[in-house]
């Protein structure tokens, strides 16, 4: 393994010497984040080399105004509230789940069948579960939507705020950030979706597009085949991650999440609204829909004030550019979704980028 490591970087240092400009690749998975700054990976990389942290936290991208109807749900008392542990401290504009616990009912479970039981065993209310996440979760939750309806388990819906991970790619190339020279692709994404989804973005922005895993192994050997073809002034799309991820992915889990979701017009924190990049329930469906049943709209907000994630997740600036970063903004007292999720990159950047921290 270390002789692949080395052999990579010295792949990486020889494309970074021939280009002579400054790169810069966007790992759009936040667990690719993750795993970067745990193993040390910026450490060893040339100057010129630039690591942008993307959209690919669910819970940073979700929207202010997503949060904010979850929270109007909480407050009504034929609710309750399923939602998943990262979620419970996203900041709206009236407070988070967690400052209206004592208050409401919101439960945290672990799965999208851990919500649909909670309905089941609650038949006199309402179960709301704050469906989030990209096309890796889609699939389980369009599992319980299908059980619910053919158990009509009627007591149970949704608040769909499931991404599309390619629009938003897209839209950071086209209208937010244009430095962007690559994409170190997500990996469990890309298992649902499969690596030929991301061939229009090589073929409309050349831009080179590599999935890897996330071992350090996997993610250096993939930043050296970016780097490999940036200095052969190639773009191409290639996935180093072929143990899971397949050209064409998961057909079941697509058709599953094809039958029950549509795409839709969405809002995402920072990137603002893009065109089918949210998925919404298809109308056979449509009792299970808790915005329709309870006549609520995600509404886009104004971002926090002073609150910079927007920029962050748009590889426009890193955390500790942010005048909140690690003075105001702490894990354990959250201003923005960057620094609540575990996956976030300001959490990350506080956790592992010590040297890099601004102390307050």
């Amino acid at each position: 393994m270390l002789d692949r490591i080395n052999k990579a970087q010295d792949v990486i240092n020889s494309a970074c010497k021939t280009l002579g400009r400054q790169i810069n690749i966007m790992e759009v998975c936040g667990t690719h984040t993750v795993s970067i700054f745990r193993s040390g990976i910026r450490s060893i990389l040339p100057d010129n080399l630039k690591l942008l942290s993307g959209p690919g936290c669910p819970v940073c991208v979700t929207d202010q105004g997503y949060i904010d109807a979850v929270l109007r749900l909480a407050d009504r008392d034929d609710c309750i509230i399923a939602t998943y542990g990262d979620m419970i401290r996203v900041p709206g504009k009236d407070g988070s789940l967690e400052t209206k616990r004592s208050k409401a009912n919101i439960r945290i479970v672990l799965s999208s069948e851990d919500a649909l039981q909670l309905a089941k065993d609650n038949p006199g209310k309402t179960v709301v579960f704050v469906a989030v996440g990209f096309e890796t979760t889609a699939p389980a939750t369009a599992v319980v939507v299908k059980e619910a309806a053919a158990g009509a388990i009627d007591n149970f819906c949704i608040l769909s705020g499931h991404k599309l991970v390619v629009p938003a790619m897209r839209v950071l190339l086209s209208e937010k950030n244009h430095n962007i020279n690559a994409f170190l692709c997500p990996g469990h994404v890309s298992a649902i979706i499969g690596y030929g989804a991301f061939t229009g973005i090589v073929q409309d922005f050349g831009r080179p597009c590599v999935v890897a895993g996330f071992e350090p192994v996997q993610i250096i050997e993939g930043l050296c085949e970016i780097c490999r073809q940036l200095s052969a002034g190639k773009a191409e799309l290639k996935s180093i991650y072929s143990a899971v991820v397949t050209e064409k992915g998961n057909i079941a889990a697509q058709q599953i999440v094809n039958d029950c979701f549509e795409p839709a017009d969405g809002y995402w924190r920072g990137l603002g609204k893009i065109e089918k990049s949210t998925l919404k329930l298809k109308g056979k469906f449509g009792r299970f829909d808790a915005f329709e049943r309870f006549g609520i709209s995600e509404e886009p907000s104004e971002e926090i004030k002073g609150c910079r994630c927007g920029e962050v997740l748009c590889g426009l600036i890193e955390p500790t550019e942010c005048g909140l970063f690690g003075r105001d903004c702490r894990p354990q007292d959250p201003v923005g979704p960057c620094m609540v999720s575990s996956e976030g990159a300001c959490a990350a950047w506080f956790k592992y980028g010590r040297e890099k921290r601004q102390e307050g």
